[in-house]
């Protein structure tokens, strides 16, 4: 028996064209990411900007949705993701000055150990769907890595997240991103703890300009 393809969100069937999420739902069930001025004011200095899709939203669609993409493995929702993700940020021209053969898209990297239980790393998958969309390769995997197996940040203070993802990251191959462009890519941005860290290993390897892309923002 066949069963109909349906939107993962709101259970609605689907054409063959689409893939995991209805136009409905992707057009207008969630809240667009305002960017305050203090927010493009508090990143650092070689992060040259930062574009979030949706506002996140505790208990609703959104969370249920990348729940499901983080812990039910639905890679599709994730390529569906970075695809709406990508189309936001070419609608804009946020990335003119980023030569596609000078940029890399990075997923923000996940623990061995984290990959093994959960199977994948579901920032990859939206990084994927981006890269169809924008023309930008996606980094090697092993060029950067995540060295420190952290705690869910969920529920943490600033100050907490910060000391939790201390010396997370390690840029294995500095050589293969010296000068480059980097868009670093993950489904949440909550204060930038995690992206900044990240953010902070890259300057050390002498990355040309870096931003920062995410499904969502809290």
């Amino acid at each position: 028996m066949m069963f109909p393809k349906v939107c993962t969100i709101c259970g609605m069937s689907l054409f063959k064209s689409q893939g995991f999420i209805c136009s409905e739902c992707a057009n207008d069930r969630f809240e667009s990411a305002i960017m305050s001025k203090s927010d493009r004011i508090n990143l650092p200095e070689s992060v040259e900007g930062r574009f979030a899709l949706w506002q996140f939203d505790k208990g609703g669609y959104l969370q249920d949705l990348l729940h499901k993409l983080k812990y039910h493995r639905l890679t599709g929702v994730g390529e569906d993701l970075g695809t709406l993700l990508g189309k936001g940020i070419k609608a804009k021209n946020m990335l003119v000055d980023f030569e596609p053969d000078n940029t890399i898209i990075l997923p923000v990297p996940l623990h061995d150990k984290k990959r093994r239980i959960r199977g994948f790393n579901q920032a990859f998958y939206i990084a994927k769907g981006m890269s169809e969309v924008l023309n930008y390769d996606i980094i090697r995997k092993g060029i950067v890595s995540r060295t420190k197996n952290t705690k869910t940040q969920t529920g943490f203070s600033l100050g907490k997240r910060r000391e939790n993802i201390a010396n997370a990251f390690k840029v294995v191959l500095p050589e293969k991103i010296e000068s480059k462009n980097i868009i670093i890519v993950d489904d949440v941005f909550t204060t930038g703890a995690t992206a900044f860290e990240l953010v902070s290993e890259l300057d050390k390897a002498n990355v040309s300009k870096i931003f920062i892309a995410t499904v969502a923002q809290a």
